[in-house]
């Protein structure tokens, strides 16, 4: 087992232990990999609400939070899983990991936001960019869409996070995957790209705070992740990071919340899920962290103007995303992927 994955079971053992000793609250666990600021102020603001409810987050990457509650399925630890691609949301529903639950506003999400069958419903609309340090690249020569990535001369120029236990970058791996599989008509064509995308290269990182750093001390020059996170990085953090849009379109993932099944603390799980996903923290979201929101109700005036630009949407069947996805992904691994 990894050391890391030990290190968050025995975080799990301590704060569960510790609740024990505050009879009088209730412990709330979410699994997330949504990053320290957003969970901290989505935290404060729900105890403030809830003084007999004492939440704690796990911070990991959206595929960790899946295999932890795949393996803690007989003794479940997590309450809510806030935060990873719907593909993902979509594979622990079936598995019978997720509990029934439809939100008040489940009317305001459009029906392929959420799932079929009230598994889990999505919060944001994620949008996935083409990132570059700001201090080594001017907008005009970063790469602007996807297939400059794997032109010769960015050879040992990006720096990705690893893919496995990163939906982020799983997402986008498949979705480029299933691209040139619609444009040739093979999906062998799609892993030939990847293999390209490889070459290019120069590290992988074990979670995105090795990638900013790597980013920033000018170990590579590029790399692929989420649009919100690089613009929180950059305007909270400031970060030398700047990003491109992909101008051929860009997989826009849904970003999902659920209550996860056989959770010890269901009552106190709904009241949080209801409250991180209400119009005004939504606003919040959108205004603090520059989180999409997927819900249709939400009165735009309070939204970033930003958000009111049309984003170039790339054609995904997220159907066979999910469907497709851990074989991809393995196959990526095993015959793809070189040693960095």
């Amino acid at each position: 087992m990894k050391i890391s994955n030990i290190l968050k079971i025995l975080l799990i053992q301590i704060i569960l232990i510790s609740g024990c000793g505050h009879s009088s609250k209730t412990t709330l666990i979410i699994y997330s990999p949504h990053g320290k600021d957003l969970l901290d102020y989505f935290k404060e603001k729900f105890e403030a609400v809830h003084p007999d409810i004492d939440v704690q987050w796990l911070d990991m990457g959206s595929q960790d939070c899946l295999d932890r509650i795949r393996s803690e399925r007989t003794n479940p630890q997590a309450d809510i899983w806030w935060g990873a691609p719907s593909s993902l949301f979509e594979q622990a529903g079936k598995e019978g990991l997720l509990a029934i639950y439809a939100p008040s506003w489940k009317n305001s999400a459009p029906p392929e936001e959420r799932s079929t069958q009230d598994y889990w419903y999505g919060t944001f609309l994620t949008p996935e960019v083409i990132a570059y340090n700001s201090t080594m690249l001017t907008h005009e020569q970063a790469p602007h869409d996807w297939y400059e990535l794997i032109e010769p001369k960015w050879r040992d120029s990006l720096v990705i996070r690893e893919p496995l236990a990163s939906g982020t970058m799983r997402t986008i791996f498949c979705t480029l995957i299933q691209r040139e599989a619609q444009r040739t008509g093979s999906i062998d064509s799609g892993f030939a790209w990847l293999q390209k995308l490889d070459a290019n290269t120069k590290s992988y990182c074990a979670d995105e705070t090795q990638l900013y750093l790597k980013l920033t001390r000018h170990e590579a020059s590029v790399t692929l992740w989420n649009m919100p996170d690089i613009m929180l990085q950059s305007q909270i953090h400031h970060y030398p990071f700047a990003f491109n849009i992909p101008t051929s379109g860009t997989p826009s993932l849904t970003d999902a919340i659920a209550l996860v099944n056989g959770s010890k603390h269901e009552d106190a799980a709904k009241l949080f899920y209801e409250f991180t996903t209400s119009s005004a923290s939504a606003i919040d979201a959108a205004q603090k962290f520059f989180r999409i929101p997927v819900r249709s109700d939400i009165d735009s005036t309070q939204l970033p103007s930003w958000m009111r630009v049309p984003i170039p949407r790339m054609n995904v069947d997220w159907a066979g995303v999910a469907a497709n996805e851990k074989k991809w992904m393995q196959r990526w691994s095993d015959r793809v992927k070189t040693a960095k």
